[in-house]
């Protein structure tokens, strides 16, 4: 009979794999941090502070922002490259991305952008300038998009670069002002990184066992996407080889019981499960515990989309929306925005969900949390433009 868990325990196994179980509080080792959640997305969008930042701040609330450019540019204890989206990852898990640098740029260079890029400005060029002149960014290479220009086009030199990027023959050196600088990777990875060797067979395993294990449990489709670094051929291949999943069946938010699989120690992991902290957090719309929107939905019962990329009549919420977490429930989601030259966060919109009682020591939590996230954009003013919950 499978090993049956229930959506409360599934809940709390799902934040205390992602980190959000614990008060995020006390020492910050980052490098553990990151290690722990396999990866952290980066995103452009600075809307109070950026995605990454967020997230990194959610797991301990002594983390700032530098401090993730120095891991990276500094001491190059992790490295940028692409699992789902533009991401950080530990440095150590670089003999595994291999596959990803073959397939990723084996892809973009078959690309008919691609393939017209390389006649205006060739890839050795561009690895020849980086050698001569140190990391250089997009901007010191000076070729132009020809014709009527369409919204994702980009410059000859940014497609090869971004090619070469992705086959792991240039690396991320540094950023500044979250302008990426590309670097030769023989100067940026440690030799006893880039020079370990893993067949497929062995990368596509750690990838699978890798992602099972931050994920607590999960359907074959949820673990080919947790890296997006293996297809579903290989996914099933690799639940065959493997001897040591354990069957569940997992309750639902609705009661409804689905099948599902979950690493050997799954049982220890159920038997030291401890309630999630008290404390109220404003998650991120990139954070990792919301960005699987069907998880999301079958283990909280919530429902909901990142609408910055849709067009705003379309919107049923707004631009930039937190989902806001409570224990093991979300309650409810606010929008808000940085004025950083004004000194001021602005609470623009709020909606408390359905059945969540917003008591008075709900609101202070939600203004204690609201007053730590001003502190970490170094503001101090805290606007209200809506009603308060």
């Amino acid at each position: 009979m499978a090993l049956q868990i229930s959506n409360r325990e599934a809940r709390w196994l799902w934040l205390q794999s992602q980190g959000l179980s614990d008060t995020p509080t006390g020492p910050l080792n980052l490098s553990e941090t990151i290690r722990h959640l396999g990866y952290v997305q980066l995103d452009t969008i600075q809307n109070v502070t950026r995605a990454h930042h967020h997230i990194l701040w959610s797991r301990n609330q002594n983390y700032r922002e530098p401090m993730l450019d120095q891991l990276l540019g500094k001491d190059r204890a992790v490295f940028e490259h692409f699992t789902h989206d533009a991401s950080v990852l530990p440095i150590e898990f670089y003999p595994m991305w291999q596959r990803q640098f073959r397939r990723l740029g084996d892809r973009a260079a078959g690309y008919a952008s691609f393939q017209k890029a390389i006649k205006d400005i060739g890839a050795q060029e561009i690895k020849d300038r980086i050698a001569a002149e140190g990391p250089l960014s997009t901007h010191a290479f000076d070729t132009k998009v020809k014709g009527a220009k369409q919204m994702w086009d980009r410059p000859p030199h940014k497609r090869v670069m971004d090619q070469l990027w992705y086959a792991g023959e240039l690396a991320t050196s540094h950023r500044h002002n979250f302008t990426k600088y590309y670097d030769l990777s023989e100067r940026v990875i440690p030799p006893h990184h880039r020079e370990v060797t893993h067949d497929d067979i062995g990368q596509i395993d750690w990838l699978c066992r890798n992602a099972l294990d931050r994920l607590a449990f999960a359907s074959l489709g949820e673990i080919q996407r947790f890296w997006g670094a293996v297809d579903a051929k290989e996914t099933r291949a690799w639940a065959q080889r493997a001897d040591d999943l354990v069957a569940i069946k997992l309750e639902g938010r609705d009661g409804r019981w689905l099948q599902a699989m979950a690493p050997a120690d799954i049982e220890a992991r159920l038997a030291n499960l401890v309630a999630p902290t008290s404390r109220l957090r404003i998650i991120n719309p990139f954070d990792p515990i919301v960005r699987d929107r069907n998880r999301l939905l079958t283990l909280f019962g919530f429902a909901y989309r990142n609408e910055m990329f849709v067009p705003a009549a379309q919107r049923i919420w707004g631009y930039y929306v937190y989902p806001i977490l409570e224990r093991d429930r979300f309650v409810g989601r606010i929008e808000i925005k940085a004025d950083r030259p004004a000194g001021r966060l602005r609470v623009t919109q709020f909606w408390p969900e359905p059945g969540a009682r917003w008591s008075v020591g709900k609101q202070d939590k939600l203004a204690a949390e609201l007053s730590r996230l001003a502190r970490l954009i170094d503001v101090s003013d805290i606007l209200w433009e809506c009603d308060r919950p």
